[in-house]
């Protein structure tokens, strides 16, 4: 979904300059961050347009991020100050985020699991592909199944660390039980073990629960 309503989508080449000074900013501030969002799912599982740049931060750096862009000449609002603040330059929108659907935050895991690379020429840390999986499960609606797909996308393209997705799943193990069934469903390959695990988290009473394998 376009966030910009009036059809004055910037363009590429603008979206690429505001992500470098996104960049430049937060790391020549020393912020903590992770670029997540449709940059994620572009860099590790499909092609797909992203009109805008979205960046994880951790809640007590939410503050800092805001203010370094303000102070980097970008134009700010703290949108809704339970998880999300808003940057604009030429056009292109900046989602700080420090709070992502089912209550998930930043933390020291997800940052040292963060995997820098080069994306539209700036060199990013990015969301593990794991972390971003989870988060997508999470954030699926009616609305946005894109989530849905970028997280099916990231299971057929990415070597993944299934014990890893499951010690994250804690947060939502009912929603990425449900993502793994269906990738089972249209032929992905899906770790059977976190599968029965994650059964068992959910259902532990339940007759006939897979056995732990």
């Amino acid at each position: 979904m376009s966030h910009y309503p009036d059809g004055d989508e910037p363009s590429v080449e603008m979206i690429t300059r505001v992500l470098a000074e996104v960049i430049a900013a937060l790391e020549g501030a020393a912020v903590p961050y992770l670029l997540m969002g449709g940059s994620g799912a572009q860099a590790f599982a499909r092609p797909r347009l992203t009109d805008d740049i979205d960046v994880f931060v951790d809640p007590g750096d939410a503050a800092r991020a805001i203010e370094t862009l303000a102070g980097a000449g970008f134009r700010t609002e703290e949108t809704a100050p339970t998880w999300l603040y808003k940057a604009w330059r030429e056009g292109v929108l900046v989602d700080v985020i420090f709070r992502s659907s089912g209550g998930i935050y930043l933390d020291a895991e997800m940052l040292k699991r963060g995997q820098r690379r080069d994306y539209r020429g700036t060199s990013v840390l990015l969301m593990s592909p794991e972390d971003l999986l989870v988060i997508k499960a999470m954030a699926s609606t009616e609305e946005t199944p894109h989530h849905w797909y970028d997280a099916l996308a990231l299971i057929a393209r990415r070597e993944l660390d299934w014990d890893y997705i499951h010690e994250r799943a804690r947060v939502g193990p009912r929603r990425v039980l449900s993502l793994l069934l269906y990738a089972e469903s249209i032929d992905l390959a899906v770790s059977p073990d976190v599968i029965a695990a994650l059964y068992r988290r959910t259902h532990p009473a339940a007759d006939g629960a897979p056995a732990e394998g």
